[in-house]
């Protein structure tokens, strides 16, 4: 009866324990994974600038027609 009760109690720490680790863990993370979250959204913005400034500066009017050849059109055999 005696070892029940000491597994029952050891059983209650680890349950108390890994929810007590759970909640350590998020309220210690949280403010670093906004802070990355920010840095990223950051970054993507801009790395869309960037983008647009570069597609700008190589952009590129139309290309200029061939000139047309005047060929002799060779006679028509019958």
């Amino acid at each position: 009866m005696e070892t029940l009760q000491i597994l029952g109690w050891i059983y209650l720490g680890i349950g108390l324990g890994s929810i007590g680790g759970v909640l350590g863990l998020a309220l210690f993370q949280g403010g670093k994974i906004a802070s990355l979250k920010r840095e990223i959204n950051d970054l993507n913005g801009e790395k869309i600038l960037l983008k647009a400034q570069l597609d700008k500066s190589y952009k590129r009017g139309k290309p200029q027609p061939r000139k047309r050849r005047n060929w002799k059109k060779k006679p028509f055999k019958k």
